[in-house]
């Protein structure tokens, strides 16, 4: 069953860039990558898909229910984190979550002081004096305190120490264990490789790719990189499926794609001192693609 479904959603702003006929859906239980560079319109289409502003056309279920119509039902039993988090400064981290607990009809203050204790959360500092870092874990604790069934996360970790984000990822994977479904939006593409099964890359307002993990790191290329006794040609690697093609004196590199037998022909025929043949990271593969669009 998909738990969000989006048709065509297009988003326009006058003559600034919105989105355009942005099409995927995400399953039940499944933890779902949203990725893309900074201003590609992640956001955009986050705050479309609940309603915050409004979808110019197309449309969005969540739940299988219509997002604009049934924005208030669909909202109880969504979390969600926006890139950036605003709060009354003046009121103490506690009474903020229990304001924003009383809009869900549970109890739900055995929850905070857990994640609170899971994220390292003083519950009472005031909002005001807290850093940028520790507002971003009052945005974490009061989108999950209600235990929603689907968490939609813009950009989670920016302001979080490495340690915390290892915490807070540890946190995602126990919720989704849960059953939880998890729509997880970044520009860190480290990130996305370690917690997604699926991903939309978007760029420029538009869905370029729709793909699992795996087939974009596995199927897609090869990384090479190798030393060699003579300085060669760079016309010699001139192959179909070579791309990324670095050579620095006698040191050469570059992603293939394609049948693994035609290289290591070509690599049979030279001196090699050194190699090293690995799956390149998501961030080779997402520039490869781009490049590739343009």
């Amino acid at each position: 069953m998909n738990i969000i479904e989006l048709k065509n959603l297009t988003k326009t702003y006058g003559k600034s860039r919105g989105i355009k006929d942005i099409s995927f859906s995400v399953e039940e239980g499944e933890i779902f990558g949203f990725i893309g560079p900074n201003g590609a319109g992640k956001s955009t289409t986050i705050r479309t898909m609940l309603s915050l502003i409004y979808p110019t056309s197309g449309s969005v279920t969540i739940f299988g229910k219509d997002s604009v119509k049934d924005s208030e039902e669909i909202k109880k039993e969504i979390g969600y984190l926006p890139s950036e988090v605003f709060y009354y400064d003046n009121m103490k981290v506690i009474d903020l979550l229990k304001y924003s607990a009383s809009f869900y009809k549970k109890d739900c203050k055995k929850r905070i002081y857990e994640l609170a204790e899971i994220m390292n959360l003083d519950l009472n500092k005031k909002i005001d004096d807290l850093s940028f870092g520790n507002k971003k874990k009052v945005g974490i604790v009061q989108g999950l305190l209600h235990e929603p069934k689907l968490i939609i996360l813009d950009e989670p970790t920016s302001g979080l120490d490495p340690l915390m984000q290892q915490k807070f990822f540890e946190l995602l994977k126990e919720e989704n264990k849960k059953g939880t479904t998890i729509l997880f939006s970044s520009h860190i593409l480290s990130e996305v490789q370690k917690m997604c099964n699926r991903v939309a890359i978007i760029k420029e307002g538009k869905l370029i790719k729709l793909e699992k993990i795996s087939t974009l790191k596995e199927n897609n290329h090869k990384r090479f990189q190798f030393e060699v006794e003579n300085q060669i040609n760079k016309d010699y690697f001139d192959v179909q499926g070579v791309s990324n093609f670095k050579a620095e004196g006698n040191n050469i590199s570059f992603l293939f794609r394609g049948d693994i037998n035609t290289i290591i022909k070509k690599l049979s025929d030279i001196d090699i001192s050194n190699i090293l043949i690995e799956e390149p990271d998501l961030e080779e593969i997402f520039m490869h693609y781009y490049q590739k669009e343009e």
